[in-house]
């Protein structure tokens, strides 16, 4: 079984860092997912009989990895989906992306639309049917000439299906190693991770902030990660 890394844990909640290639939830795929292996984390940790409560309040999709949180309470759960709700959880993502950008700072905004049957999402029109309005801001924070990549940090405002994935390959900067909207790097691993979470403790109300960087090698080799 998967070691899990635990960031931070106490009554309601528990923080964990998700790992790369296992989806957040059970999926037909029949993997392990995250919500699994933090249930049994509890289970095995305080030796409780029978069904362990955990709620899942957001996710990751299956090949990127971060900070993910979880319920540790049904009460727990309503108050962090309420801050998803209300867009006052924040998160925050890096990206090793194609090519270099001309503006060290910048705004995206599409309107999105998923397609179910091929767990893919498009850039359409406001008018269609079913589209979703999408938001984030980037920064740069290098570029490495020598393979034309760009790093950057991600603030989300809308969290849409593939967003990130999908705005910045419409943008004309792919993610390094994305083999559904990417143009480089197939084959290899996403370089994409949820770097921070911040948000509001769902019964103490402190303000709480986790971050976890990737390790630094291969794509994520950047001498200065860390530090943003």
């Amino acid at each position: 079984m998967e070691k899990l890394n635990v960031i931070y844990e106490d009554n309601h909640i528990i923080v964990v860092q998700k790992i790369v290639n296992i989806p957040s939830q059970a999926d037909k795929s029949g993997s392990i997912d995250m919500l699994t292996l933090v249930k049994q984390y509890i289970k095995e940790k305080y030796q409780k009989p029978g069904n362990v409560y955990v709620g899942l309040v957001h996710r990751l999709d299956r090949p990127v990895g971060g900070v993910m949180v979880f319920a540790k309470t049904s009460k727990a759960a309503s108050r962090l989906s309420n801050q998803i709700r209300e867009k006052t959880i924040k998160k925050k993502y890096l990206a090793v992306v194609d090519g270099k950008f001309e503006e060290k700072k910048g705004m995206l905004e599409d309107y999105l639309y998923k397609d179910e049957r091929n767990n893919i999402s498009k850039v359409v029109n406001k008018d269609k049917k079913g589209a979703k309005y999408a938001k984030l801001d980037f920064e740069v924070l290098g570029y490495k000439e020598d393979k034309n990549l760009s790093l950057v940090k991600v603030n989300l405002h809308t969290g849409r299906h593939h967003q990130i994935r999908l705005q910045m390959a419409n943008s004309g900067h792919s993610i390094f190693g994305d083999q559904k909207y990417g143009t480089r790097g197939k084959g290899k691993q996403i370089a994409l991770w949820a770097y921070n979470l911040e948000f509001e403790h769902p019964t103490t109300k402190e303000k709480l902030q986790f971050r976890i960087y990737p390790e630094q090698k291969g794509t994520w080799k950047w001498p200065f990660l860390g530090r943003s």
